[in-house]
C-alpha cells in the first residue's frame, strides 16, 4: 500500500515589500509518497523555490507562511516550534541542497567541521560519539557522495573545491542525519553535463539504496523525464497538473503543460515547429483574477478570468486546476 510521506494543504507564502504583498504561493497542493523521486518543474519565478523553503520552514524574511498545512510523517509541522523543527525535523526528518552550495556552506569551517556538527547532533548518543568513529564517520559520509579522496576534502574549505564538489559536499551534509525526505533545488544548474549526470546519478542511488525519497526541483524537463517517476507542475505560484511523468509527456492536460511541452527543441522537431506561450509570468503583487493562467490560455473561458479552478482528478493519480475539465463548464459546451 502506497504511503504518503509529505502533503501539502492549501499553502500560502506571501512576501511583504515595500512595492506590495507578492503572492508568492496561493493555494498550492501537493502529495509525496514513500520512494517517490517527485519532480516539481516550471518557469523561473513558478514558486518553486518559495515551495521548497517552506516545507522546510526556511522562508526569508520578509516572506511568511500565512496559511495551510504541510503534514509530513504525519505531523502539521506549521504547528511545531522552532526548536522542534530544528531538533526533530530538519536533518532527521528532512534535508535538501540548493542551487548555490556556497550560500549554505560556512567559507570559515572545513567540510569535515561542517559533517561534524550534524553527525553529533544526529546521533542516538552524541556523548558517545568522538574521536576516531566520528572522523570515520565524516570520511564514510563524503564517500557515499562519491567524492575522491574524502580524507583530504574533509580537510578543505568550501572556495578550495570545484563546483561538482561543494554540490556533492552539501548533499552529504544533509545526508548525515539520514533524513526519509530529501529536497534537491536545482541541485545540477550550475554543473556541467558530466558532473550533473553524476549528481543525478547519486539521487537515483540514495533512492535505489537508502529509501530517500526525493523532491527533485528544477525547470529543465528533460532531468524530469530521466529520473522522476511522478511530477507536478507549477505555474504563478499554484499547481497547475500533477500526474506520473509517462502521463505528462504522452497526455498533458493543463493549457500550460501543454504550451511548455510544445516549446521544448526536440531531434525530430523542427525549429519551425516550436511553438511559444503568448505573453509574460504576471506580476504576483497583482496576480490576474480568476485562474491565473488565463491571460495567456488560447483556450480561455468566461469563467477562467472570474473563478480559480479547482483541482480534478480526470484520471487515476492524474490531476489537472484548470476549468475545461470541471464537469459542469465541460457540460455547458
Amino acid at each position: 500500500m502506497t504511503k504518503t510521506i509529505l502533503e501539502i494543504r492549501d499553502l500560502r507564502t506571501y512576501f511583504y515589500t515595500y512595492a506590495g504583498v507578492v503572492k508568492a504561493l496561493e493555494g498550492v497542493n501537493l502529495r509525496v509518497n514513500e520512494g517517490d523521486i517527485f519532480g516539481i518543474v516550471g518557469e523561473t519565478g513558478c514558486g518553486k523555490s518559495v515551495t521548497a523553503l517552506s516545507i522546510l520552514r526556511l522562508v526569508p524574511n520578509p516572506g511568511r507562511i500565512i496559511g495551510g498545512e504541510i503534514i509530513f510523517e504525519g505531523r502539521d509541522i506549521l504547528k511545531l516550534s522552532e526548536e522542534e523543527m530544528r531538533r526533530e525535523i530538519r536533518g532527521k526528518g528532512m534535508a535538501a541542497t540548493f542551487q548555490d552550495p556556497s550560500t549554505f556552506l560556512s567559507p570559515s569551517h572545513t567540510i569535515g567541521e561542517h559533517l561534524k556538527d550534524i553527525i553529533k547532533a544526529n546521533a542516538d548518543d552524541p556523548r558517545g560519539l568522538k574521536g576516531r568513529e566520528l572522523n570515520e564517520r565524516i570520511i564514510s559520509t563524503l564517500a557515499k557522495v562519491n567524492l575522491p579522496d574524502p580524507e583530504r576534502v574533509a580537510d578543505q574549505y568550501p572556495h578550495e573545491l570545484s563546483g561538482g564538489m561543494r554540490q556533492r559536499s552539501m548533499i552529504a551534509t544533509g545526508t548525515s542525519g539520514r533524513p526519509s525526505l530529501f529536497i534537491a533545488d536545482e541541485a545540477t544548474t550550475f554543473l556541467d553535463v558530466t558532473i550533473g549526470a553524476q549528481i543525478l546519478r547519486l539521487f537515483q542511488e540514495m533512492n535505489r539504496v537508502d529509501g530517500t525519497t526525493i523532491i527533485l526541483i528544477t525547470h529543465n524537463l528533460g532531468i524530469i523525464s530521466e529520473i522522476c517517476n511522478r511530477v507536478a507542475v507549477m505555474y504563478a505560484g499554484q499547481v497547475a497538473e500533477t500526474c506520473t511523468t509517462e502521463a505528462l509527456f504522452k497526455k498533458p492536460l493543463h493549457p500550460y503543460t501543454v504550451g511548455l511541452l510544445a516549446s521544448i527543441p526536440l531531434i525530430d522537431r523542427e525549429a519551425d515547429e516550436l511553438e511559444e506561450i503568448p505573453g509574460t509570468i504576471p506580476n504576483l503583487i497583482h496576480p490576474p483574477e480568476g485562474c491565473r493562467f488565463h491571460p495567456r490560455c488560447k483556450h480561455v473561458m468566461e469563467v477562467c478570468r472570474r473563478e480559480v479552478p479547482t483541482i480534478c482528478e480526470v484520471s487515476q493519480g492524474h490531476e489537472v486546476a484548470c476549468h475545461l475539465f470541471n464537469g459542469e463548464v465541460r457540460s455547458d459546451g
